[in-house]
């Protein structure tokens, strides 16, 4: 499978993308924990069906040290009892902010507070910026098949 795009050859997609990705290196260095992070990339990933994401989270979440059982039930994440709360109101969060037009409300005063309990203001900043990067960074990869499986880990961090 080929891309119908290369983000990087394109001048406008390039430039653009180059901020983008500047902006995601300030999420992940900040005081997010980086499992959460990762946590959060590939769930939303799931949900977006962005193959190259799912690569991508799976082999860097990894090569951190996560453990294949938990990066396998991240997709059933709320049956699995081997998240700790604060990544599974993360979680929670993420779903509700991908899924905003699945269900009337957007993210509810309760999915927030759950959030509110386990991070602070920079926290909850931060996975607010990484759920909207990877659903635009999905929207593009689907939208251009962007092929997955040859990821590997470090390749853009």
């Amino acid at each position: 499978m080929d891309a119908r795009l290369n983000f990087f050859a394109d001048p406008v997609t390039g430039k653009a993308l180059k901020h983008v990705m500047a902006a995601g290196r300030v999420v992940k260095e900040s005081a997010l924990p980086a499992a959460t992070q990762e946590l959060v990339s590939l769930r939303v990933s799931q949900i977006n069906g962005c193959a190259v994401c799912i690569d991508m989270h799976t082999k860097e979440a990894a090569a951190a040290g996560e453990s294949a059982v938990r990066l396998h039930l991240v997709a059933a994440w709320r049956e699995a009892t081997v998240y700790t709360e604060a990544e599974r109101a993360a979680l929670e969060l993420a779903e509700a902010g991908t899924r905003v037009a699945d269900g009337a409300g957007g993210v509810s005063d309760a999915v927030w507070e759950r959030a509110t309990r386990h991070y602070d203001e920079e926290q909850l900043g931060a996975l607010l910026l990484l759920i909207s990067f990877m659903n635009l960074a999905n929207r593009l990869n689907v939208m251009t098949r962007q092929p997955a499986g040859a990821y590997e880990a470090g390749q853009f961090h």
